[in-house]
């Protein structure tokens, strides 16, 4: 009967290994006779061979030992590697050091040429490394060979990087049986650089003479297809420029794909990775404590409220990374609590978790939850958040957006929470829409809370604020997506509003990271915790951007339309009241913002008046008491949106 297949290549493989074993036992053992020779030169003739046989003797069983021990006849010879030359060199030295002990100790090297394990040392490192290297060169020759295509037939690139990245991609596309790519040249960042080469391929200028090195492949005939950035950390304010240079030659632009997908392709075509939006953000990643937040999630039970959500789905993700002793999800959407929860069941496994179908404004809700899970810190996610819809719903969003907060509040102060995190928006500074003033309701109940003296509240209250994320559902960067899929146009509000970006990744970073916060300005402040969201970006720049981001030229392939602002919106948004004080903390990038507190008792009885107005859907009555509770804030209010020529093309 004939093996199983998986069976046969295990066989396989173990033959091959214990084939390689013994060549390098047989290398070994020519290797000590050689350096012996080496040693006695002409002696060697009269040398007596029953004294070498006695040395080899000793010497394979201690080669065996050694090279078992560290594996070498694992290695696969097609792609020996320099780490793989260097565990040879250790064998040997390791061998050698270990012959010349055992000599010693069975006859004090009496008769023994005390050089020879150094000349062996020299001679059994170029005989086992030689074979390896020999056949690596020739199967790289006849692979190249066989696949070679005529250079029409390539598509040429140009990299961006003369780094590590773009020698590894220029190292496995020539390992490639049927290569797809040719680079005719390289740009990078550094002046420094020009005129060198990798592997042939010549850096020819910087990034800023971009142009002219297209202009210079082109009277070549080496005019690039495509521009690959091979750096995945490049600074956006070069991917910006990048994508401008591309729009402009009408060249594509990519990214280096990983090169664990580029390892070991054999035919198909190596696939660039298209740039993502995020790489438009004009700041670097902070770097912050992941151990800290580690010590505060693990063993911990955990609650989070709109679970369900861009946020909130995130926040569940990595918190059961961090090994929770239990976490509960609490959504009013039966669909997208199913979805985190089968994701986090196929993840996660392993992690205690209950799913709750319930509405943060049912306060019989929530402290039947609360009692029955015990959350020890509770993230507060759950809100409306889409201004327009809002705008059209006020009633709703005050009952979520602030009875919510008020009874995820009070029953984490009730039940002894040890944390709670609320989490806020960069709208709720000078608002002029409904949802950045219940937000604003929802910041200062919070704080309210946190600053009551300890005897009433050991809970401790963290209001944390940002901009916009970017991918969340109902953002702009998935509106502008579905408008190219169509084809276009695509909408802008005004030419000159601008926004706070920032990616998932980096709100729930800022949201676990304001937890462990132990600087004094937190400790019952009612502080607000704001990233430092860089410089915000122009709505019309991204939308530019995105256009070029497909492959396409704005106003000429994909048109741009300006529709003026919606209810609510404001050309630009804020993350500071003016009047608020500004402290660092022990982040880079984290401060902490100092705004006025209200009176709790005062502040808690006009929310109650508030939650019934809204329900009894007495809406002129709710929006007069918002404009009372939140200076500033005026029913309908909505900055001045600047004249535009192009808003009036637009419309055509």
């Amino acid at each position: 009967m004939r093996k199983p297949f998986m069976l046969e290549s295990l066989s396989t493989l173990r033959k091959r290994n214990l084939l390689i074993f013994g060549h390098d036992l047989l290398v070994a053992a020519v290797a000590l006779l050689l350096s012996l020779a080496l040693r006695l030169g002409v002696d060697v003739v009269d040398y007596d061979l029953s004294r070498f046989a006695y040395w080899t003797l000793i010497f394979l069983p201690i080669c065996a030992a050694v090279f078992w021990a560290l594996g070498t006849h694992k290695v696969v010879w097609r792609y020996t590697s320099l780490s793989d030359v260097i565990t040879l060199a250790q064998a040997v030295a390791l061998t050698n050091l270990l012959f010349l002990l055992a000599i010693f100790l069975l006859n004090r090297l009496d008769l023994f040429p005390r050089s020879t394990p150094l000349i062996n040392a020299f001679v059994m490192t170029a005989l086992l490394i030689g074979p390896r290297i020999m056949y690596r060169t020739m199967k790289d020759w006849h692979v190249q060979k066989k696949g070679t295509r005529s250079e029409e037939q390539l598509e040429p690139v140009l990299l961006v990087g003369a780094g590590n990245e773009a020698d590894v991609f220029l190292r496995e596309i020539s390992r490639l049986k049927y290569p797809t790519y040719r680079a005719v040249g390289i740009v990078d960042m550094h002046e420094s650089r020009v005129g060198r080469s990798i592997r042939g391929v010549r850096v020819m200028g910087i990034i800023d003479a971009l142009p002219d090195v297209i202009a210079r492949l082109t009277e070549k005939g080496d005019r690039p297809k495509l521009i690959i950035l091979t750096g995945r950390s490049t600074h956006p304010a070069i991917v910006q420029k990048l994508l401008e240079f591309s729009g402009e030659l009408g060249i594509e632009i990519a990214h280096l794909p990983k090169i664990t997908e580029v390892k070991g392709e054999v035919s198909a075509k190596v696939a660039v990775r298209p740039i993502d939006v995020e790489s438009l953000l004009g700041r670097p990643r902070s770097n912050l404590d992941r151990r800290a937040v580690a010590q505060l999630i693990c063993g911990r039970r955990i609650l989070v409220t709109g679970a369900g959500g861009t946020i909130g789905s995130e926040l569940c993700r990595k918190i059961c990374e961090l090994g929770p002793a239990h976490i509960t999800l609490l959504d009013s959407s039966e669909y997208q609590l199913y979805r985190i929860d089968l994701e986090l069941f196929e993840e996660y496994p392993q992690v205690s978790r209950r799913v709750a179908l319930g509405d943060v404004r049912s306060r019989p809700t929530l402290l039947r939850l609360f009692e029955e899970e015990q959350p020890q810190i509770v993230f507060h996610a759950a809100a409306m958040k889409h201004v327009p819809m809002v705008e059209a719903n006020p009633n709703e969003a005050i009952t979520i957006n602030v009875t919510g907060t008020k009874n995820v509040a009070d029953i984490s102060r009730e039940m002894g929470v040890d944390t709670m995190i609320c989490i806020s928006t960069d709208k709720a500074i000078n608002p002029t829409s409904v949802m950045g003033a219940t937000k604003r309701l929802a910041e200062q109940y919070c704080q309210s809370l946190d600053v009551l003296p300890p005897e009433r509240s050991q809970t401790r209250f963290i209001t944390v604020r940002f901009g916009n994320v970017l991918g969340s559902t109902g953002s702009v960067v998935q509106l502008f997506q579905r408008q190219l899929m169509r084809g276009g146009p695509l909408t802008v509000t005004d030419p000159a509003m601008k926004r706070y970006f920032l990616t998932v990744g980096e709100a729930i970073d800022l949201v676990l990271h304001a937890c462990t916060l132990k600087d004094r300005s937190l400790q019952h402040t009612g502080a607000i915790v704001v990233l430092d969201m860089g410089e915000p970006i122009k709505i019309l720049d991204l939308a530019q951007q995105m256009i070029r981001l497909a492959g396409l030229r704005p106003d000429q392939d994909i048109r741009i339309v300006f529709t003026g602002p919606r209810p609510g919106e404001k050309l630009h948004e804020e993350l500071f009241y003016a009047n608020e004080q500004l402290d660092n903390t022990t982040f880079e990038g984290i401060m902490v913002a100092h705004p006025h507190t209200a009176d709790h008792q005062v502040l808690a009885r006009a929310l109650n008046e508030l939650d019934e107005h809204a329900r009894a859907h007495n809406t002129e009555r709710s929006l007069d008491l918002i404009c009372r509770l939140v200076p500033g804030y005026r029913v309908g209010g909505q900055q001045e949106a600047s004249p535009s020529p192009e808003r009036v093309s637009g419309d055509d």
